[in-house]
């Protein structure tokens, strides 16, 4: 069905930004198409994609400026954390937010209209934020850090609830053709926002920055969550199947489609082995830590690198991906591959260029555009491979299962002292290069 622009939006009310903001992004033209998603929906679509692209970027600059890398890790150790907790917030922070959304997506199923269920997500993730805020004005020590701990915890749960409404909306908003660009245009900009938070650390105030300070500045993230929460509140989405709420026992059966459903275990294994890309960052960082010791540039400049790795290479990846999702899956899981065992070889065997101050950051470098092009592609993937009730089931079993198995693969840490870091860099290389085989079979959506 196609449309015109500009669009009635509501009682003759025209968006012209919106539709400005559409066009530039997705280089659209009069002639629109969207056969799959509905006419009400189709005739919104600069104004649904306006408004998810701003909630998504303030979310990410809260991400950004409250990152369990870089300020939460920071604020931890300032405030006299003990060490676990530091060893913690990565892990539960990814996983607490997949793990339970095989149950969140059985409670979604029942709602026709699911962005309020991102927006009391996003709400809930700004006050845990803001708590994590006070706790560093107001807590030391184990107190500071179990408060620390367990707000992430609840941020994660928070979180999962919108990860999976997100991607049906998106999936109800945006025609198929767009939503990589999307996706890509919202990383790129949190790969800017990535960049100047890097470059903070890196001058040299950032190595003296109070705890006092940090907490101030961790709570004004928080307030952005909020923001996000009532821009996404506009968005006009239209009512859509529900099939039925589950109980725990009939959620816990939907696992029984990763056997059933030949292409989506598939995917869901390729999936797992792609946790490369996310994995072997900390051990580039470590290894570098290892060559140069740990001055706060050195922080920054990964992160800055991290953020313009980001900036650079995701709109390219998003639009890639509205081609083929798949082929996104696959290339960025040969550069994840390529790259880390490069790094690999070079450690062992021509270590006196490993030691050079440009190497580690270059190879984060690289590491980070194909993270992005991972997250872009399989993000991309589900949401096309599905549609109505069976894309939140795709959504749920996948994110629940890949957060278990994160959880279980994240133990490979434990191997560093016996393999090196860099060992374990080559073993996740290897990871990523099966990932990239199984991937290539995988059915195109």
């Amino acid at each position: 069905m196609a449309r015109t622009s500009p669009l009635p939006i509501q009682s003759g009310v025209h968006v012209p930004l919106a539709d400005d903001l559409y066009d530039k992004l997705t280089d659209d033209d009069d002639a629109r198409l969207c056969e799959d998603i509905r006419e009400e929906a189709c005739h919104e679509t600069p104004r649904s994609f306006s408004l998810i692209l701003l909630s998504s970027v303030l979310t990410k600059l809260g991400d950004a400026i409250a990152s369990p890398k870089t300020t939460l890790a920071w604020v931890t150790t300032a405030v006299g954390a003990p060490s676990f907790v530091l060893g913690f917030l990565v892990p539960i922070r990814e996983s607490g937010s997949m793990i339970p959304q095989l149950f969140i997506g059985s409670v979604i199923r029942r709602l026709a209209v699911r962005k309020w269920v991102w927006v009391v997500g996003s709400l809930g993730q700004g006050l845990c934020i803001i708590g994590i805020g006070l706790s560093a004005l107001l807590l030391n020590g184990a107190r500071a850090g179990w408060a620390i701990l367990g707000l992430t915890t609840l941020f994660s749960l928070a979180r999962g609830f919108s990860s999976v409404a997100a991607k049906d909306v998106l999936g109800k908003t945006i025609p198929k053709p767009k939503r990589g660009q999307l996706t890509g245009w919202s990383a790129s900009a949190a790969g800017l926002l990535s960049v100047a938070v890097g470059i903070t650390l890196m001058l040299p105030a950032g190595g003296g920055l109070a705890e006092s300070w940090l907490g101030l500045l961790i709570i004004a993230a928080g307030l952005l969550w909020f923001a996000a929460a009532g821009i996404y509140a506009q968005i006009r989405e239209y009512a859509g199947d529900t099939g039925g709420g589950r109980n725990a026992l009939e959620s816990l059966r939907r696992l029984s489609i990763l056997l059933t459903d030949k292409p989506f275990r598939r995917f869901v294994v390729t999936r797992a082995l792609l946790m490369c890309s996310a994995l072997s960052a900390p051990f580039y960082i470590a290894l570098a830590q290892s060559n140069y010791g740990s001055p706060t540039y050195l922080l920054g400049a990964f992160v800055a690198s991290a953020g313009v790795a980001s900036l650079v290479s995701a709109p390219l990846w998003g639009r890639f991906a509205d081609t083929s999702s798949k082929r996104v899956m696959v290339g960025a899981a040969l550069i994840t591959s390529g790259i880390g065992i490069a790094t690999f070889m070079v450690d062992r065997f021509i270590p006196s260029l490993g030691a050079t101050v440009w190497f580690l950051p270059l190879a984060y470098f690289v590491l980070s555009v194909a993270h992005s092009g991972v997250r872009v592609g399989r993000k991309t993937y589900v949401v096309n491979l599905a549609s109505g009730n069976q894309r939140t089931d795709y959504v749920a079993v996948s994110n629940s299962t890949i957060g278990v198995l994160l959880l279980l693969v994240g133990s490979i840490g434990v191997l560093a002292p016996i393999i090196s870091n860099a060992g374990v860099i080559g073993l996740l290389a290897l990871m990523g290069l099966a990932g990239a085989v199984l991937g290539a079979s995988l059915p195109d959506a």
